[in-house]
């Protein structure tokens, strides 16, 4: 890693970047650069990379989410929601009476969404950081997030803020890649994800390092288990967790209550 990137913050606080040590002040600028990067890409990577499995996992996201299908005010925060996956599905399956906010951080990555969501009514688009949310509190009945809480810089603060924004009797829900749990597929998972991924992105994306960096974060992620212990933490009760393909991915769900 550069000493320019690593000195733009002279707090002396450091963090990690997928496996790289960076200043705690750079590494939001440096996620955001990745996903400006990959962002008119992002979908077919995503395909290509899980052999289509990253759309059943967001499937079994907003199901286990159940909305209403009645005409009944449900409000839900899609946070780091991008291209806009789960607020779709979401919407799809819910009553007239619901809405979706997809809020994201990068601009780059809402412009994809906002071409795929053309015409669709009950959706809206907020620029704005996991970490401090542009909303009051209690605003939302439902908060997901999916494949974006391993890039926010400070983990607790971000699920503190899912917390705030929550009405009393919210749902939390994230999905996430976690620590597979399968003898043998652990191996052959990090085989692929160190090999096969980086290249995948130098030849649909024109950008191996950035998913380098994707791959690096997901074995910088709390496990289910720890990751579980830090929803409790920010106040969520009834935290459960579902593990899916083996642990490659794992639904995190908490309520407050």
């Amino acid at each position: 890693m550069p000493d320019d990137i690593k000195n733009r913050d002279k707090s002396g606080v450091e963090t990690s970047f997928g496996f790289a040590r960076v200043s705690e002040g750079a590494r939001q600028g440096l996620v955001n650069e990745v996903f400006s990067r990959v962002a008119s890409r992002y979908d077919l990577m995503n395909d290509l990379m899980s052999g289509g499995l990253h759309r059943l996992w967001k499937t079994d996201l907003v199901t286990a989410l159940a909305p209403p299908k009645t005409d009944t005010d449900f409000a839900l925060i899609d946070v780091a929601g991008g291209t806009g996956d789960i607020a779709t599905r979401f919407l799809d399956i819910a009553g007239g009476g619901s809405s979706a906010v997809i809020c994201d951080i990068s601009k780059e990555m809402m412009n994809e969404g906002v071409k795929r969501a053309a015409g669709r009514g009950r959706l809206s688009f907020v620029q704005g950081n996991a970490e401090s949310l542009p909303f009051q509190s209690g605003r939302f009945h439902a908060y997901s997030i999916a494949f974006g809480i391993r890039n926010v810089t400070h983990i607790e603060t971000a699920l503190a803020e899912a917390y705030r924004v929550l009405k009393p009797g919210g749902r939390f829900l994230c999905l996430e890649f976690s620590n597979v749990e399968m003898p043998v597929l652990d191996r052959l998972y990090d085989a692929y994800s160190f090999n096969a991924i980086p290249a995948l992105g130098r030849l649909v994306a024109g950008d191996a390092e950035s998913y380098r960096y994707l791959v690096e974060s997901i074995r910088r992620f709390p496990d289910q288990d720890r990751f579980a212990g830090m929803i409790q933490e920010a106040g969520f009760e009834r935290v459960r967790y579902r593990n899916l393909t083996g642990g490659i991915a794992a639904i995190h769900s908490g309520w407050r209550l």
